[in-house]
């Protein structure tokens, strides 16, 4: 008489847990693999210090030296987009003698879909 959990008769149990065991460490392993491969992919990072618009006239009329007002003030949050997708705001910083960097000081929480 076979009990009701075997699924084979011929099948001991302790054959069928290394198989589910050895299929759970191929998973694993499979989607480790494809997260490393994700971080080598290159993304667009921009930081945006602002914004501004005007007519063509005047955009053709700009030379050496000329000044285009933008939208913030100085103080302000620069925005930090990553593939043109808005992700986080911080402050410019001073990172060396001749260079700047930004402080991460708030990540954007986005919209997320409700297909999960």
């Amino acid at each position: 008489m076979m009990a009701e959990n075997d699924t084979n008769p011929e099948t001991p149990p302790t054959v069928i847990e290394s198989m589910v065991a050895e299929e759970t460490a191929g998973a694993e392993e499979e989607s480790g693999h494809n997260i490393n491969a994700m971080l080598n992919v290159a993304l667009n990072v921009q930081i945006v210090l602002g914004h501004s618009r005007m007519p063509i006239a005047q955009l053709l009329s700009l030379s050496r030296g000329s000044v285009i007002e933008l939208d913030k003030k100085i103080g302000e949050p620069v925005d930090v987009m990553i593939n043109d997708r808005l992700v986080a705001r911080g402050d410019l910083v001073k990172v060396s003698e001749n260079r700047i960097g930004v402080t991460l000081t708030e990540i954007v929480k986005d919209y997320v879909s409700k297909r999960a």
